[in-house]
């Protein structure tokens, strides 16, 4: 379906896959010094004194390998949440995890846990994994290599858990913990937007009544003009609940299109989620 939220890539999705991808290319041809290339890592031992850090390390990647898996990631879960973000939103909420995964690593460090300096966009794009996971909980998808379709909520949790068995054992090279601040952060985000929107009904658009208007008939037998008694009135139609669906649903996808999806109540969220799961249903 041409309208489709997963069938074609997202404006600040298609930047970001770019700019990682030109960050890679110069980092292998022009700027190889080792000086520089620790100069943009994040490192949790030596963070305050180099702030940039924090936001410089997620668009640096260890090799071809690691971009690939981060931006195969990015371009399956990004588009679908930028687009009910909203693209301002979206690429706020993408940093905003990437800052959470180096802000938690540096926490991980003051509570004694040794952290070994890492770049790469894993922790900004597990968030947005989790935001997927969030708006598309039954979505299912294909992950090699298991046998089966997984829904999304399940695959996040799959993950999570991962991560949190590796910081535990600590045997490989990847940075387990600012992959669960990334996760962390995005769950963050949906809490505080649960608690700035309380719950209301969705309004749905007044109905009007129609009120008959008397009219005058031409002149009568007798030459004088007559009023013509209205008839009575028919009882209201009951309103079409497919007609109050649909205007529901554009005032909803109106005011996304204004204010992004964060404007939206946790009812109003709902409503979509379960508009997009029966429309879905009904193509099967």
């Amino acid at each position: 379906m041409s309208d489709s939220p997963f069938n074609r890539i997202t404006p600040w999705v298609g930047r970001l896959l770019a700019i990682n991808a030109v960050v890679l290319l110069l980092q292998e041809t022009l700027l190889t010094s080792d000086v520089l290339a620790q100069a943009v890592e994040f490192d949790p031992a030596r963070a305050l004194s180099a702030p940039w850090s924090f936001f410089t390390y997620m668009f640096v990647h260890g090799g071809l390998l690691h971009l690939l898996a981060n931006s195969v990631a990015l371009f399956v879960f990004g588009p679908p949440v930028e687009r009910r973000l909203g693209s301002p939103v979206f690429i706020l909420f993408y940093v905003y995890c990437g800052l959470g995964a180096a802000i938690v690593s540096l926490l991980a460090t003051v509570v004694g846990i040794h952290v070994a300096p890492f770049v790469g966009a894993s922790g900004a794009v597990l968030g947005v994994a989790f935001a997927f996971a969030r708006m598309y909980p039954d979505a299912e998808m294909m992950i090699f290599p298991l046998p089966m379709p997984i829904k999304a909520k399940h695959l996040i949790v799959g993950i999570a858990v991962l991560d949190v068995a590796g910081a535990i054992l600590g045997a490989d090279n990847i940075a387990h913990i600012a992959h669960l601040g990334g996760m962390a952060s995005a769950l963050l985000f949906f809490a505080l937007q649960g608690i700035s929107h309380p719950m209301e009904p969705p309004r749905l658009p007044a109905m009007r009544r129609r009120v008959p208007v008397p009219q005058r008939d031409d002149a009568g037998g007798d030459g004088e003009l007559r009023t013509r008694r209205a008839p009575a009135p028919t009882p209201a139609a009951a309103p079409d609940p497919a007609e109050l669906e649909a205007a529901e649903l554009d005032r909803v996808l109106d005011k996304i299109s204004a204010a992004g999806i964060a404007s939206l109540t946790e009812d109003e969220q709902r409503f979509l989620d379960g508009v997009s799961r029966r429309r879905k249903g009904e193509l099967h």
